[in-house]
């Protein structure tokens, strides 16, 4: 990977040095942590009117499967249009979400399949913001900056996923369901707001650029392009070999293996267990981002990626509870890592007149093959165990990031050859 001429050293914390990304990376935290919120509160509400597994299996297919159908549609609406308005698209969807779910629970008139309309609605939501966010990152800094810009907004976003559980449950015990889901519309408000200050559009960068209809067919184009470059391809490749293995699999699965390691289902050591992964990943990112001593390449992507594989079949596998909260440190550190570097190589190595439509593929694999994993996790469940299966899941995907790793190697020195 080459870096633009005469750009000069990365900066550390250059996207907090930007008075523009600045105010973006802390209401995408607070966004993300509405999203959470919300989550803690209307699953609660439906798990206790509906008593339905199948709906528990819905919510979370329901908030996938939007970014598998959708991901490289809304990449090409990015690429075309001004991605400050998608993104307030997708804030005030997120916003009429939760004002729904309020007057459903108030007036007590809820039923199943509003419930599964709102979930699809929130799913979209999260997908439609995706790569809009990813072009927007791009105009903040300069080339140099990018994987900065990247890691600040994952570790601001884990911020929101690590807190967005107890403030969710807060609402929920101290205003109601109802008046906790209408207060949650205010964590998404700062973000609606701030997109009408903001001068960037996602495109200031690349101005001048002929930007092609929004059509599915040169969508399919694109992606044959794309192919011919290997670690571009890789990094998307490896994003969906983490959804498919254990991107979802800790979460779900963690009162199975608190009950294995004598933690129980409550209480502080449940907790800790819960709270350690998505504590990595901000210790994580703020590390990676005061040393500078990891850079954005394939090799270090291979290493993190590696790495959160490695630690995720160390918790699975081990029988100590001090050991396995450790493994979780470890691997939302490399976790961050991971994702971090692959999401900066897709965002220096994608053809900038489609960098929106490639943003939208790394999506659907990243984030829309979690419903396959789902069924993964399930289908590997029922015949060795819950346990067993993320342990299986956990070397499929430590080989698989090897196997990917020799794929690029071998790609970039053919190019060299050439």
């Amino acid at each position: 990977m080459t870096q633009t001429p005469g750009t000069g050293a990365p900066v550390k914390f250059a996207a907090l040095r930007n008075r523009h990304s600045r105010p973006y990376l802390f209401t995408a935290g607070l966004s993300m942590m509405g999203d959470n919120n919300e989550h803690v509160i209307t699953y609660w509400v439906l798990w206790e009117k509906f008593h339905s597994p199948a709906l528990v299996g819905f919510e979370v297919i329901s908030h996938w499967l939007p970014f598998l159908l959708f991901s490289v549609w809304f990449g090409t609406l990015a690429e075309k249009y001004d991605c400050r308005r998608l993104i307030q698209i997708s804030q005030g969807l997120f916003m009429f979400v939760s004002i729904m779910w309020g007057v459903l629970f108030a007036t007590g008139s809820l039923q199943m399949w509003e419930a599964c309309v709102l979930l699809v609605l929130h799913g979209m939501a999260g997908s439609m913001w995706g790569p809009a966010e990813q072009l927007m990152l791009h105009d903040f800094v300069e080339r140099k900056d990018l994987p900065s810009a990247v890691r600040l907004n994952a570790t601001f976003r884990s911020l929101g996923v690590l807190f967005g559980p107890a403030v969710g449950s807060a609402l929920l015990l101290g205003l109601g369901p109802s008046l906790g889901i209408f207060a949650n519309v205010l964590f998404y408000l700062p973000m609606m707001i701030l997109m009408f200050k903001i001068p960037y559009t996602g495109h200031t960068r690349d101005a001048g650029i002929e930007r092609p209809k929004v059509t599915i067919v040169d969508s399919v184009r694109v992606l044959r392009e794309v192919r011919a470059n290997r670690v571009l391809v890789s990094m998307i490749i490896l994003a969906g070999l983490a959804a498919v293995t254990i991107g979802g699999s800790l979460q779900v699965a963690m009162p199975i293996f608190a009950g294995k390691l004598g933690a129980g289902t409550a209480g502080l050591a449940y907790g800790v267990l819960l709270f350690a992964n998505g504590a990595g990943a901000v210790l994580g990112g703020f590390l990676l981002e005061a040393t500078g001593a990891i850079k954005p390449n394939l090799s270090w992507a291979i290493i993190g990626t590696a790495m959160f594989g490695v630690t995720t079949l160390i918790f699975a596998t081990t029988g100590s509870y001090v050991v396995a909260v450790i493994a979780l440190l470890i691997g939302g550190v490399a976790n961050m890592a991971s994702m971090s570097i692959t999401q900066s190589i897709v965002q220096l190595e994608a053809p900038p007149g489609d960098r929106g439509r490639v943003f939208g593929v790394f999506g659907m694999f990243g984030s829309g093959l979690r419903v396959v994993g789902g069924a993964t996790l399930s289908g590997l469940g029922l015949l060795v165990g819950t346990t067993q299966s993320v342990a299986i899941c956990a070397a499929i995907f430590i080989v698989g990031t090897l196997v990917v790793g020799l794929y690029a190697r071998s790609g970039r020195a053919r190019a060299a050859v050439h």
